[in-house]
């Protein structure tokens, strides 16, 4: 019998739709029309969350613990705060521990529900640069070595990010024909040098303004060579620690539809080279380093409508089809219209969490 979420609203491109059942029979939603019920409180549905970098949940930090279990925990754990997608993300490590985490998402992919594969960031990073990363396993690839990690990799590697001032063209090239999405990140790239890296094809940019050269009125640095280009885009972490909301503000009137959220969260960790401890909302490393968030996909959202002065309908689009689009599934989940895969998060008018539906069920 199909599902039926009564009396909502939704948005439609840049209208809100009121007063509509949304149907859905099996993982598709069938309809969408207007209701006969007007005794429901007032809902909003929106896609499913995609969060394109995120180490750890469900107290399991992948890196610590890379096997498919981990990646299990996280799968449920983000599925119940409204994640329908996410890339698993591993920061420079060990050889070893890649390795592991690779056959781990390699292992999984058969049966995985919402991972949709694994963001690389790092070890090809400028040292200049590396915020919480540990220096002792970056350094610069080569040809041959990208060659083997993408053929080891087997397609789960979906997502990497590189300085890329400090790797040859070769690399940048095969990655992208490869199929891998290459971000820009934890580079001291000149605004030069990083206009060329965005005209030669890379995509995007990892958490704007954190690890990067800045906006300087001499030396203009990675944003401002994103915020003059016509393609690239850019994640950011939107919890009032890593980027003051004033900045997410400004950044956001600029680049609009190539901004887009991710939660970088980490889980409290005393192993291994990544071991983060909570303070407040926001972790550290045991030297005080500003490592990973505690954010949830919905709280970024909730900080760009409350904090950030960001409309509500961009704001979950910052969260849901920018990041989809980018990664090639916004056809999978990003729309709300008959046809389309019924991954959907339920709030109510205070934006709270109410339902979380993923490929037509309730989870």
């Amino acid at each position: 019998m199909p599902k039926v979420i009564s009396n909502t609203s939704y948005f439609k491109g840049n209208d809100l739709k009121k007063n509509q059942d949304i149907i859905i029979d099996g993982d598709i939603i069938s309809a969408v029309k207007g209701s006969s019920n007007t005794e429901n409180g007032r809902l909003l549905v929106v896609p499913g969350f995609i969060d394109l970098q995120i180490y750890g949940a469900g107290d399991r930090l992948f890196s610590a613990d890379p096997t498919v279990e981990s990646l299990i925990i996280m799968e449920d754990d983000l599925l119940k705060k409204g994640t329908t997608g996410f890339l698993a993300c591993m920061a420079t490590n060990s050889p070893e521990v890649f390795n592991e985490c690779i056959k781990a998402a390699k292992a999984h992919r058969s049966s995985a529900k919402n991972c949709l594969g694994l963001h690389l960031e790092g070890p090809f990073l400028n040292p200049k640069r590396l915020g919480a990363h540990v220096p002792e396993f970056v350094r610069k690839a080569s040809l041959d070595e990208i060659k083997s990690l993408i053929d080891f990799g087997d397609g789960v590697i979906k997502m990497m990010t590189i300085a890329p001032e400090i790797q040859d063209d070769e690399v940048i090239q095969y990655l992208l024909d490869n199929g891998v999405i290459v971000s820009l990140g934890h580079s001291n790239a000149t605004f030069e040098e990083a206009t060329a890296a965005y005209n030669k094809g890379i995509q995007t940019t990892t958490h704007l303004f954190n690890a990067m050269s800045p906006i300087h009125h001499r030396e203009p640095g990675i944003p401002t060579a994103l915020f003059s280009h016509d393609k690239a885009m850019t994640s950011i972490i939107v919890d009032g620690q890593h980027v003051d909301f004033e900045v997410v503000k400004f950044a956001q009137k600029i680049l609009k539809e190539r901004l887009f959220l991710i939660t970088d969260a980490v889980t409290a960790c005393s192993t291994g080279p990544y071991q983060h401890s909570e303070k407040g909302n926001k972790f550290a490393m045991p030297d005080g380093t500003l490592s990973g968030s505690s954010l949830t996909m919905l709280e970024a959202v909730k900080n760009c409508v409350l904090h950030c002065g960001i409309s509500l309908n961009d704001a979950v689009k910052m969260g849901t089809s920018y990041p989809a689009k980018l990664i090639g599934i916004e056809s999978l989940t990003a729309n709300i219209a008959a046809g389309e895969q019924a991954n959907l998060v339920v709030l109510d008018d205070a934006l709270n969490l109410k339902e979380v539906i993923f490929k037509g069920k309730t989870v």
